[in-house]
């Protein structure tokens, strides 16, 4: 999740905002939560693939525009039924909106059944905002208490004489291995989380991290989750816990991939006798706590946009990311920027 944070002193409140502006001297802010997002019905499902599979920024194909489209509609029956088998839809927007609402409970009133309303008719685009920009908070002392708490909640569950044998899986998205060779941070920020986690942990549990969701042909970072679960139970493992830790809310790769295809499907194959899977942050208090600490925390001290995140991979050649962030790097600045463009463009 990426926080963009916009300090407004014009009239009127950027359409994207959490709140309006009303008329006063002293400036607002504007907290804009970002998310991977994913289809509310299934009907929504076949142009979402489609999205996904037509934008280099997400993945990179062959003949793009022609295969693209060709993986998306091929796959769309099959993905329409995992959601179905999970509710229908993905629940990301409705976490959003929760944890939206809950983190600026002060400003209830701005707010109608956990969704942002605007309550002016008109719109105009401000002509003073300075924008900033969370993009990475790994190691934030509360989320690691949050992944802890969530964890201590289905050891719970396991008898109490093998509660510190119990294997802890800590599994995240996976990423192609040419991704890794460029040199991208991800890795190891995920492994930070997980070191920060079992250190507020503070228990003897033996733990791993492993990688879940591989698409296509190409080799991806491993071990994967499955085999994992698979190969530890060849090694006696018999009870052991998942933990989604680059996930911050419930959706299909937690709900339907570990819940259904990990902890049913392959727990069972291969004899596993107990398995859990620790829910996600979602609307944990201490989840909550800490993206209101991280917002406060940025805007008292900053910076408006880090070094890290403007640096790029060592390997890295694609003008696409020089671009964007060069992009940032202006918005994020105190240069003259054309906010009309940003706004359609966005």
């Amino acid at each position: 999740m990426l926080a963009a944070i916009c300090r407004l002193n014009s009239s009127y409140m950027q359409r994207v905002s959490a709140m309006p502006y009303s008329t006063g001297v002293k400036p607002k802010t504007a907290i804009v939560m970002l998310n991977m997002g994913g289809p509310q019905t299934t009907a929504q499902v076949g142009d979402y693939l489609h999205r996904i599979m037509t934008d280099r920024d997400m993945i990179q194909l062959p003949v793009q525009s022609k295969l693209g489209p060709w993986i998306a509609s091929r796959r769309t029956e099959e993905v329409k039924k995992k959601y179905q088998e999970i509710g229908g839809g993905s629940p990301i927007l409705q976490w959003t909106h929760s944890q939206v609402s809950l983190q600026y409970k002060p400003h209830s009133n701005y707010i109608k059944d956990g969704k942002p309303t605007n309550k002016y008719a008109q719109y105009k685009v401000p002509r003073n905002i300075q924008f900033s920009m969370i993009e990475r908070w790994a190691t934030h002392p509360l989320l690691a208490k949050v992944f802890a708490e969530r964890i201590l909640e289905k050891l719970e569950l396991f008898d109490s004489k093998i509660r510190n044998d119990v294997l802890i899986l800590f599994t995240a998205h996976s990423l192609p291995l040419k991704a890794v060779s460029r040199g991208d941070t991800y890795p190891h920020e995920v492994a930070a989380t997980v070191a920060a986690t079992m250190e507020a942990l503070n228990l003897p549990n033996p733990h791993r991290l492993v990688w879940q969701s591989k698409v296509g042909p190409l080799p991806w970072l491993q071990p994967y989750t499955d085999d994992a679960i698979k190969s530890y139970a060849k090694q006696g493992r018999r009870h052991m816990i998942l933990v989604p830790i680059a996930f911050v809310n419930e959706h299909i790769e937690t709900l339907h991939e570990l819940d259904i295809e990990y902890c049913e499907d392959v727990a069972k194959e291969v004899g596993i006798i107990q398995i859990e899977r620790a829910s996600a942050p979602n609307d944990h208090p201490t989840f909550i706590g800490a993206l209101a600490e991280i917002v406060s925390n940025h805007l008292t001290n900053g910076p408006k946009i880090s070094n890290q995140f403007l640096t790029r991979c060592p390997h890295c050649v694609s003008k696409r990311c020089q671009s964007s962030k060069d992009f940032f790097r202006k918005l994020c600045g105190n240069v003259d920027f054309n906010l009309q463009s940003v706004v359609s463009s966005g």
